[in-house]
């Protein structure tokens, strides 16, 4: 199959917001975008999509294929890529989402046959870049998909790369389609051990093994497996239960020049574990390895609690990068300042997170149920937790729906 980036499109009968974001857009870019008719063998490709359903969110996966559903309320295109690798230039496949069929309200959706879990992905959205109305659509970015459960991070990926207007499959994060039921628990249970008989062990998934001196075989050190192997040390303390450092798939790059992020409270994704921490490299490994460490501290009658970041993302401010939510709906899923051309830096770590507008909060909340029922986790730890508790223009709320709700789900354990 010919693949373009995108088809040439007449400006004739766009609204003032699509052309003020093509016409706003860098010149080499939109130079680069003006594309040949896709051939035969591209048009019968996008004919075998069904429109799809807008609920759920994400990647889900049915008996003939995967539905897929996005949030962005402001892009007038979005393109669903296909890869066959992490680190490939181009997507094996663009499937093209006609707002006419693809789009209900704001979410975009397509059902694409035939693909299975394991499948490599990203967005791609089109839209004004018009930063003094909160509008950051860069229309070659490949994006993460915010429901995304499992992300692959290329050899070659560039943090810098993303910061920079223009297209970057090649050195960008993409998500993978996963397939949450698809998994042997072996009738894993909830432990539910009073806190108040609770001793908690708090620990970094890398450095628990990383040294040698951890007994772990080289290439097991820092990994989720690794740890399994010392679960019989935790029991020799009286371990009841582990928090575990930031797990969401961070950027390990959202840091000063010539260092890593090693504490991981940079998050890109709320559903996809750590891939740095599995000692598997295939798209699927860091869940399937980290649902393996869960079942395992479980017999072993330790219960897992998460270190959660829902206060910020690794997005930073507004020089940082494009890899996911500001591509799509910056407006929504970010407070900004009054000039909208800037984050509201209450984390201070460059932007904070919406965490009580509506979709955002939703989005919360689905990650929590997410890690409680699918990947068994029994508790979670708030880092900055105030941050929940701000409305959309940053002031505190006496009644944050987020935290009232999130206390309410039978599912998620009780506050203590």
């Amino acid at each position: 199959m010919k693949i373009t980036p995108r088809m040439s499109v007449s400006t004739e009968h766009m609204s003032d917001e699509e052309l003020f974001g093509r016409r706003n857009a860098p010149t080499a870019l939109r130079a680069g975008f003006e594309e040949i008719e896709p051939d035969a063998e591209s048009r019968a490709s996008q004919r075998l999509v069904d429109r799809g359903r807008s609920f759920p969110l994400g990647a889900t996966v049915l008996a003939e294929g995967v539905n897929f559903s996005v949030f962005s309320r402001q892009a007038s295109r979005v393109d669903l890529l296909l890869f066959d690798d992490a680190a490939d230039t181009h997507p094996a496949r663009v499937i093209e989402l006609d707002a006419r069929t693809h789009r209900t309200y704001h979410y975009w959706h397509v059902f694409v046959p035939g693909i299975r879990r394991g499948q490599i992905y990203a967005y791609r959205a089109d839209g004004p870049f018009d930063p003094g109305r909160g509008l950051r659509f860069d229309p070659a970015k490949a994006l993460l998909d915010p429901y995304g459960r499992g992300v692959v991070v290329p050899d070659g990926y560039s943090r810098h790369g993303a910061s920079q207007y223009g297209e970057n499959n090649a050195i960008a994060m993409k998500s993978v389609v996963v397939d949450p039921d698809v998994y042997d628990w072996e009738g894993d249970a909830p432990l539910r051990r009073p806190f108040a008989t609770t001793v908690i062990y708090e620990m970094h998934v890398a450095g628990f093994t990383r040294h040698p001196s951890s007994g772990v075989a080289p290439e097991r050190r820092g990994t989720y497996v690794g740890m399994i192997e010392k679960i019989p040390y935790l029991q020799d303390l009286g371990i009841t239960a582990v928090e575990l450092l930031p797990v969401f798939q961070f950027d390990r790059q959202d840091c000063p020049s010539g260092l890593v992020n090693y504490w991981g409270y940079s998050p890109v994704s709320f559903f996809a574990p750590h891939a740095g921490y599995s000692s598997r490299k295939d798209p699927l490994g860091s869940v399937d390895e980290f649902r393996d460490l869960v079942k395992a501290l479980h017999r072993a009658g330790i219960e897992v609690i998460l270190d959660v970041v829902y206060n910020h993302t690794a997005e930073g401010n507004a020089e940082g990068p494009t890899l996911c939510f500001r591509g799509l709906a910056n407006e929504i899923y970010y407070i900004l300042d009054n000039d909208r051309a800037h984050y509201a830096n209450y984390s201070g770590t460059g932007n904070t997170l919406n965490a009580n507008q509506s979709i955002v909060r939703r989005m919360i909340l689905d990650s929590l149920r997410y890690w409680v029922e699918h990947m068994h986790v029994d508790g979670f730890r708030f880092d900055l937790a105030s941050i929940l508790a701000r409305d959309e223009t940053g002031r505190p709320l006496e009644n944050p729906p987020v935290l009232w709700t999130s206390s309410r789900i039978p599912s998620l354990p009780a506050p203590n």
